[in-house]
C-alpha cells in the first residue's frame, strides 16, 4: 500500500470523525463499543474527538466490533496508516527554521526513558563536537546558528540517569570524512568518552562484521512509541506499533552484531590514531 507523501500525518481528525460516524450508524453508544474492544469508554471518546491517535491494531478491534464491510475495513485501515506515518520534507523543516526542529527532538528527548539510535552515515548531533557539528551543516542553504545552538544545547539530556541511551554506529558513521583528520579524532575521542556514562552505551559496528540485515537507513526508536528514519530528502514518522516492534527487532540484531564497553573503545582508540597518524 502506497501514499503520496503530503497525504501522511494529516488523516487523524478525518479518521476520528469515520470512526465516530461507523459507530453511530450501527446503533451502538461508547460505552457498549468499549466493551466489545476491551477498551475504556474514556479511550473510545478520545478517539473519536481526535485526542488519542488510534493504533492500527485499535482501529481493527473497533472495525470488527462494529462488524462492517471489507471494502470499509480497507478504506478505515488505510486511512488509519495514513495516520500513524509522518513525512517530514527537507525543504519544508528548513523553510520552518532548522531550529525548531531541534526544539522538536529536544521535546521527544524529555518525553522519552529508552532511545535507540542507529546511525548508519554520520554522528548523531547528541554525541558530536562542535566542530562536527558546525561541519555537519556547512552545506545548508539556509541560517544555521540557531540548529548548531539547539544541537549542543540537547547533549545535556546525556548527563540525565533517569534516561538510557544506546547508540550503535557502524565504522562509516564514525570516520566519514566531515571534519578534517585531527578534529576527526577528536570527534572518535568524545565518543569514547561518552561511552563511560552509566546510562549511556555507544556500541560500533566495524566495516566486515556480518548483520543479520543490511541496514539502509539511520532511525532512532523512542521508547515502543515512535521510530524515526532519516533519507536525504527528509524523515519519516512512525507510530504503529507493528512498525515499531520490527524496527526494535532490526536493531537487536544490529546490538548484537556490535562491540561494546572496552572493546568498542579500543576500536575507537585504533580509529583515533589512525586520524592522528
Amino acid at each position: 500500500m502506497t501514499f503520496e507523501p503530503e497525504q501522511l500525518g494529516q488523516s487523524s481528525q478525518e479518521l476520528a470523525s469515520m470512526l465516530r460516524d461507523l459507530r453511530q450508524r450501527a446503533g451502538l453508544s461508547g460505552v457498549r463499543l468499549a466493551a466489545r474492544c476491551n477498551m475504556s469508554q474514556s479511550k473510545v471518546s478520545r478517539i473519536e474527538n481526535g485526542k488519542v491517535r488510534p493504533s492500527l491494531v485499535d482501529v481493527e478491534q473497533i472495525l470488527r466490533a462494529l462488524k462492517v464491510s471489507s471494502s470499509v475495513v480497507g478504506e478505515v485501515s488505510a486511512l488509519a496508516r495514513r495516520a500513524n506515518t509522518e513525512w517530514r520534507n527537507l525543504r519544508e523543516l528548513r523553510r520552518k527554521g532548522l531550529g525548531t526542529r531541534q526544539a522538536e527532538l529536544k521535546s521527544l528527548e524529555a518525553s522519552s526513558a529508552h532511545m535507540r539510535y542507529f546511525l548508519l552515515s554520520m554522528v548523531t548531533g547528541l554525541l558530536a563536537t562542535p566542530e562536527y557539528v558546525r561541519a555537519s551543516l556547512a552545506h545548508s542553504p539556509v541560517d544555521t546558528s540557531k540548529a548548531i545552538a539547539g544541537k549542543l544545547e540537547r547533549q545535556a539530556v546525556l548527563y540525565d540517569t533517569s534516561k538510557r541511551f544506546t547508540f550503535i554506529l557502524t565504522e562509516q558513521a564514525i570516520r566519514w570524512p566531515v571534519v578534517y583528520p585531527l578534529a576527526l579524532a577528536e570527534q572518535i575521542d568524545r565518543l569514547s568518552s561518552l561511552s563511560h556514562l552509566p546510562n549511556v552505551d555507544i556500541a560500533v559496528i566495524p566495516l566486515g562484521t556480518p548483520t543479520p540485515r543490511n541496514p539502509l537507513n539511520t532511525f532512532t526508536i523512542y521508547d515502543t512509541s515512535l521510530v524515526t528514519i532519516e533519507t536525504s530528502a527528509g524523515s519519516l514518522v512512525l507510530r504503529d506499533g507493528r512498525d515499531i516492534r520490527g524496527y526494535l527487532n532490526e536493531f537487536s540484531g544490529y546490538e548484537d552484531s556490535s562491540l561494546h564497553g572496552e572493546a568498542a573503545r579500543a576500536k575507537l582508540a585504533e580509529w583515533s590514531a589512525t586520524c592522528r597518524s
